[in-house]
């Protein structure tokens, strides 16, 4: 007989809620119940709670959503993308960007908010290259650390992706990222150790690809023995959006929340292979304690006010911060007083832009 614990200002009987729960419902908690939210089980106590993206401005879709951000979000400030805020160096600011994310992920009831990226740009034709910040990983590290501890300054949980050797978009389920110990640890790990040790983000994504020869999802190297064991990391792991690949052996590495929802992805397989030996319960057990501990985390947060001035403000901050000057043709800068300067702005939002930012 199923037992009612409704959590009391945030604090949840979290063992006593799985001593309760069914190892259905259990499996069943670990895949999203829509495609921005976590799975509510009233009949424990168990709330749902939002997920947003966000690297470079919260993309929050009230209604219908989708992958690519096409379907209506709510209003949010537009920042520069992580590969311009990389560009300036600047790690007080990018952590300013981070809280204002993390501010308007809040307002709109968020508990997690999806960023930022620190992956290495490694090919010029990487998809995902706007979204990293650099090509060194020692400084992409520390800016990503930064970023996490500004948006969590505010109570959201950062989500530092996409962990690991993410670096192209072609075939991306499939692609097999392959490379030696010493590769993978001075170059493509070193950003993701940075920002984990140094910012504690609440949730690390695993990517889509494999590296050498075993998907990020399914790998009990990555997931476990170095990301919680060797560099203590204690939060939750989720899946980039479609990125599970075996549900089993992804218990078994430490993978935990599959997103989104919606779907009841190898559920059956799972219990089946509980009830025959080939799964231990316990990796089970100790997924369902993470998720839980975040949805604990995640109550009460305040929902603040938005300056949306600053923070346009402050988004106009990065993008100057973060010109650079590729070549200084006939000497066209610095510019003098008496120098007459055209300014053309193309796309769709360049009316705004020009009302808001020139005389």
């Amino acid at each position: 007989k199923v037992k009612f614990f409704w959590p009391a200002c945030g604090k949840m009987d979290i063992q006593k809620i799985m001593s309760s729960m069914t190892l259905e419902d259990k499996i069943s908690l670990c895949t999203g119940g829509d495609f921005w939210h976590t799975k509510a089980m009233t009949q424990y106590g168990i709330p749902a709670i939002k997920m947003s993206d966000g690297p470079h401005g919260l993309r929050c879709q009230p209604a219908e959503a989708d992958m690519l951000g096409i379907n209506q979000s709510i209003p949010a400030t537009c920042f520069p993308t992580a590969v311009i805020a990389g560009a300036t160096w600047n790690r007080e600011l990018y952590a300013a960007e981070g809280e204002a994310i993390g501010k308007e992920g809040a307002a709109a009831g968020g508990s997690v908010v999806l960023g930022p990226g620190c992956n290495i740009k490694r090919n010029p034709l990487g998809g995902r290259n706007f979204e990293y910040i650099s090509e060194d990983p020692y400084f992409a590290g520390k800016m990503a650390a930064a970023f996490i501890r500004g948006q969590q300054n505010v109570g959201v949980s950062s989500s530092v992706k996409h962990f690991a050797v993410n670096n192209q978009e072609y075939k991306r389920q499939n692609g097999d990222s392959q490379l030696d110990e010493r590769t993978l640890r001075e170059i493509y790990l070193t950003p993701f150790e940075i920002a984990v040790k140094e910012g504690q983000p609440g949730t690390v994504m695993c990517s889509y690809n494999k590296i050498n020869g075993i998907h990020a999802s399914d790998s009990k190297e990555l997931l476990t023995h170095i990301l919680r064991e060797q560099w203590g990391f204690k939060g939750l792991v989720v899946t980039d959006w479609g990125a599970l690949n075996d549900r089993i052996e992804a218990y078994k590495a430490g993978c935990d929340l599959n997103m989104p929802g919606g779907s009841k992805y190898m559920e059956k397989d799972a219990l089946e292979a509980v009830r025959s030996g080939k799964l231990d319960e316990k990796y089970i057990g100790a997924t369902v304690e993470r998720i839980l501990k975040l949805v604990d985390k995640s109550q009460g947060i305040d929902a603040p006010q938005i300056d949306w001035d600053a923070h346009h403000d402050l988004a106009l901050k990065v993008a100057q911060q973060g010109a650079v000057l590729l070549k200084n043709e006939d000497h066209i800068l610095p510019l003098s007083e008496n120098d007459v300067v055209r300014l053309f702005f193309i796309l769709r939002n360049a009316r705004s832009y020009t009302r808001r930012w020139l005389p």
